[in-house]
């Protein structure tokens, strides 16, 4: 490693005096078979599992110190090989995102790229055979290590494994967009890394890994090592010898890159660049000129690090994996009640999923109830079926089917269903008088200790307590719809919850595996308010005389994962027409109740689209239900309209105390709206396109969150 790098790694290494150091352990070892004496680099933390290993600069640092080692010794004959391997269950899973977040120069962020390219590439430059044994989880700059070196096995156990960079807003800096393509095609590593990104950071398991080419050999997880040590000496000893198929260079490369860019727009519509970036380079590596292909990783990742999306990556990253772990003002988790039975009011398809997920997650008997038995046998039948879908996928064992099947239930009389419950929730028909109803009937027979839970998206849960002898135990528990896909769970505070309900309700939020965000009783919460404003302002200008196709195409650039009208179809136009009438009722000034919308729920339509040819396209009935006026805004108008529409929204919101802090609304959007990772939710986008200080004179974000520090 040239000096100029080693001394741009410590400074780096300056910068970032709390990395969690990674030490390269080398060790020597006898291979079977006579094979010779061969140098094995284990990278270890010194932490379980639980803490996995990455590089920051000293990390670098250790590595590039033992391949010093192991070079010599190669050179002087005294080795047949080298391996490199992780602790228990980990390799390593990359560059420690933590140290890119401190990074304020572009030299600097050009050093960290620099620095692990030197020190990966010693490991293919060395006089004898290199070997990476993938032994566990193995991400970014774990996968790339790997790839520098000669051959590669991996366990049968590994759980994940991939190249998750563009997901973040990065590339794969340390060699991944020049050697994997060079491995095993461009299409293979458009998949790896353009499209697996993309589908929310997809993980490959190990036999993915074997059978895509980047590893060379499978072996059980029980003996990996050893068996790989096994394979070491066959291949050395001229044993086995390894074929990799030819790389296709000629069109199939090309149109490899070519579907990249038609995934990425697909995805990001051309609003992060990471992918297309990524795309340039792997386009580039065509030739195998890998120098080339290093150089330009470096460039694009200082680039990326110093830009505005990779900020918001990382953010969006750290809202799910830790602030969503710890809710922003929950109460003591000690004050929380026991759960052991669940009590559903109501057996449609709303409170059936909820009953499996309570049964499936809590392993508690679970009752639903409803007005009439041919309702309730449809929703236990309901769950029954789910059931046996997830045995016959090998998902549960036929013992465990068995004993869930059990667990629920279905009762027509709420006294016999409830009379032993701890936590009922109502997913009944969304009318305040009739959820007052549900609830004081429940009161009546349930026991005086137990939560009453309301799953509504937009009414008042102060209001639907009002009429009970003890509205302190009553919480707002709204999920989002598809209940077993979407993480997000707003719980919600009314006037009189006390800390006990509230502490009860985030213990079961936690137990479900959902992401918990505390909200205040306002008029639809956070996500549905925000979306029916977003909504809203397109429908406005569509009203007002602008044409659907451009008020659509104004707001892809954000990169949404659906368009609004395509998302009003899967929310229903008739739940859109609801909520947006709660709000209308709350917000009379900015919430409007569009007659267009309401003509389409009228004529019983399920969304403003046919599919006949496959693509969306503006349903003939639809558009003669339309009653536009004249004022016809371009795409750029149209995008400032939503956008200021929602900044003013979501500062009021703040305002009002909705939430504790901005970061909760990001999280919200993220988690149950699937609002793109690469905007960081929607506050990062408005800081950065100068919309938030435009409608409230200020960011909603400091400088350095979720952007490059001042």
């Amino acid at each position: 490693m040239s000096t100029t790098t080693a001394e741009l790694l410590k400074g780096a290494a300056e910068l970032f005096p709390d990395e969690v150091v990674t030490q390269a352990h080398v060790r020597h070892l006898e291979l079977p078979h006579g094979a010779g004496k061969f140098a094995l680099i284990t990278l270890d933390n010194g932490l379980d599992h639980t803490k996995p290993t990455t590089f920051g600069p000293q990390s670098l640092a250790n590595l590039n110190a033992a391949v010093d080692q192991v070079e010599a010794e190669a050179k002087a004959g005294d080795i047949v090989g080298v391996g490199l391997t992780g602790k228990p269950f980990i390799f390593a899973v990359g560059a420690d995102l933590k140290g890119v977040e401190l990074l304020k120069q572009h030299s600097d962020a050009l050093a960290i790229g620099k620095g692990g390219h030197d020190v990966f590439k010693r490991l293919a430059g060395l006089a004898v055979p290199t070997f990476a044994y993938y032994n566990g989880a193995a991400m970014g700059g774990g996968v790339e290590a790997g790839l520098h070196c000669t051959y590669r096995t991996v366990s049968k156990a590994l759980p994940a494994f991939s190249l998750p960079e563009v997901f973040l807003g990065l590339v794969p800096g340390w060699g991944g967009c020049a050697l994997l393509p060079n491995l095993i095609g461009a299409e293979k590593a458009v998949q790896v890394i353009i499209e697996n990104s993309l589908n929310q950071n997809r993980q490959l398991k190990g036999k993915q890994v074997f059978e895509l080419g980047i590893a060379d050999a499978l072996f059980e997880g029980a003996d990996f090592l050893e068996q790989s040590l096994l394979w070491t000496a066959k291949v050395l000893n001229g044993d086995v010898k390894v074929e990799r198929p030819e790389v296709d260079r000629g069109e199939a490369w090309d149109q490899a890159v070519a579907k990249g860019r038609f995934i990425a727009d697909g995805k990001v519509h051309g609003a992060a660049p990471a992918a297309y970036r990524a795309l340039d380079i792997i386009a580039a590596a065509k030739d195998g000129d890998l120098q080339a292909g290093f150089d330009a990783e470096d460039q694009a990742l200082a680039d990326l690090i110093m830009g505005g999306e990779l900020r918001a990556g990382l953010y969006a990253f750290n809202l799910v994996q830790k602030r969503g772990k710890r809710p922003a003002g929950a109460p003591d988790k000690n004050l929380a009640r026991p759960v052991s039975k669940v009590g559903v009011v109501g057996a449609g398809l709303m409170a059936s999923q909820l009953a499996l997920l309570f049964l499936r997650r809590l392993e508690v008997p679970v009752v639903l109830t409803d007005i009439d038995q041919e309702r309730v046998d449809k929703g236990v039948g309901y769950v029954h079926a789910e059931i046996d879908k997830l045995l016959g996928k090998g998902r549960i064992n036929q013992d465990k089917a068995n004993r869930l099947k059990a667990l629920v239930t279905g009762v027509l009389d709420k006294a016999e269903g409830f009379a032993d419950a701890d936590f009922i929730i109502e997913a009944v028909f969304e009318e305040i008088g009739v959820k007052q109803q549900v609830f004081a009937e429940v009161e009546a027979v349930a026991p005086a200790h137990a939560i009453l839970a309301t799953n509504t998206s937009s009414l008042s849960v102060t209001e639907m307590a009002s009429k009970l002898k003890h509205p302190e135990r009553v919480v707002g528990f709204h999920f989002f719809n598809p209940v077993a896909v979407l993480p997000l769970l707003e719980i919600v505070r009314g006037e009189q919850t006390d800390d006990a309900s509230l502490a009860t309700a985030f213990g079961v939020a936690k137990k479900l595996k959902k992401t918990a965000v505390l909200v205040k009783d306002a008029p639809a919460f956070v996500v549905n308010r925000i979306l029916t404003r977003f909504m809203g302002e397109v429908q406005n200008v569509i009203d007002e005389g602008t044409p659907v196709a451009v008020a659509e195409k104004g707001v892809e650039p954000l990169g949404l994962p659906m368009s609004p009208l395509v998302l009003l179809e899967l929310v229903g136009p008739a739940i859109g027409l609801h909520v947006s009438e709660t709000l209308n009722r709350a917000f009379p000034e900015r919430f409007k109740v569009s007659p267009n919308l309401k003509a389409v729920v009228d004529a019983g339509k399920r969304g403003f689209y046919v599919y006949d040819s496959g693509k969306p396209e503006l349903d003939p009935e639809v558009q003669a239900l339309l009653q536009q006026g004249d004022s016809v805004l371009t795409e750029e108008q149209v995008r400032d309209r939503v956008l200021d529409a929602v900044a003013q929204e979501i500062g009021l919101m703040l305002d009002e105390g909705v939430v504790a802090e901005a970061q909760d609304i990001d999280l919200c959007l993220i988690t149950g709206a699937g609002w793109p990772f690469h905007l960081g939710g929607i506050t990062p986008y408005l800081d950065r396109a100068g919309v938030s200080e435009r409608v409230t004179g200020k960011r909603f974000l400091e400088q350095g969150v979720a952007s490059v520090p001042a």
